[in-house]
């Protein structure tokens, strides 16, 4: 697997210049992360692309899926390139933007599953490390402050009720021949298929430290108000 190029891997205690947001499926970590990432000139890291992106490898190999060597070793073989540009973020496979691809239902129903193999998320945490650097980032995913950056200054919780995330999910679902009623019916299933998968395998929890943020009844802009002033009270700089 390719790395984002750049310096060598940071150690965990390095990584502190670090807004962590973790959360449930639909809960709107990337939006809100790209979103906080440009007020604060810092890089953008999305987990879950990165383990989205094995997860096609994955399927293009033709690797069974419930095999975790022959997954970690489609994983190995991949040429990952993830921008860590919030006003530009993609994802590159093999040197083919799949940024479109790995939010598919072929991906999507299968990514849990794969990102649940500890070698995998070893070897991709490396991945996530190295792209977030040691001058600011704002990292969303499932066990950022848990795992990836447990000493980050910054961490979130973001969640907000399953009907509100299913219908925030379903806004984002682009030309179906559902009714939006149906859409969003579809997507709530799917996103209570997924928590209950990812408390199972991916460690989904509040970390010690970290604020809980319920954006039920919040919009876009208070939720990345709220987070930009925890970083401003944790005393760090905006570049």
């Amino acid at each position: 697997m390719s790395d984002v190029a750049g310096p060598p891997t940071p150690s965990p205690a390095d990584l502190v210049k670090v807004v962590a947001l973790d959360g449930p499926a639909g809960s709107g970590k990337s939006t809100v992360a790209r979103r906080v990432a440009q007020a604060l000139g810092w890089r953008f890291v999305d987990t879950g692309a990165t383990y989205r992106a094995v997860t096609l490898a994955a399927l293009r190999s033709g690797v069974p899926l419930g095999d975790g060597e022959a997954v970690l070793a489609a994983a190995r073989a991949a040429r990952i390139e993830l921008s860590t540009d919030p006003a530009h973020a993609f994802v590159r496979l093999d040197d083919t933007d799949v940024t479109a691809e790995i939010r598919g239902p072929a991906v999507t129903s299968q990514v849990s599953a794969v990102s649940a193999f500890p070698a995998v998320r070893e070897l991709l945490v490396d991945l996530q490390r190295q792209a977030m650097g040691t001058q600011g980032a704002v990292v969303e995913g499932r066990d950022i402050a848990t795992v990836v950056a447990p000493q980050a200054a910054v961490k979130v919780y973001l969640d907000a009720e399953p009907a509100v995330r299913a219908r925030r999910r379903a806004g984002e679902a682009a030309s179906t021949g559902l009714t939006s009623a149906e859409l969003e019916s579809a997507v709530a299933e799917a996103i209570s298929a997924r928590d209950a998968l990812d408390h199972q395998t991916n460690r989904l929890e509040v970390s010690d430290g970290a604020v809980h943020l319920d954006t039920t009844h919040m919009t876009l802009d208070q939720v990345v108000g709220a987070i930009v002033r925890l970083v401003e009270a944790a005393g760090l700089a905006r570049t």
